[in-house]
């Protein structure tokens, strides 16, 4: 499963996909992968992003609009 929103906050920040992997201490591709769904996100990377952004893990997964 894709996850737009995380890309689209990311991408809205100006914030590059290998400047968010070192914030979350795993690769680049790594990361590349949780935003096109090829892995799953576990809890701890999704508390670190949603507390990084100031915005919902439901906002992040897409399940609402509202950040």
């Amino acid at each position: 499963m894709q996850f737009k929103n995380l890309r689209a906050i990311r991408e809205d920040r100006d914030i590059k996909q290998k400047d968010i992997a070192k914030v979350l201490n795993v690769s680049q591709n790594t990361y590349s992968q949780y935003e096109t769904g090829v892995i799953s996100i576990t809890a701890e990377v999704l508390i670190k992003l949603a507390d990084f952004y100031n915005v919902s893990i439901d906002y992040l997964l897409d399940r609402t609009d509202k950040q």
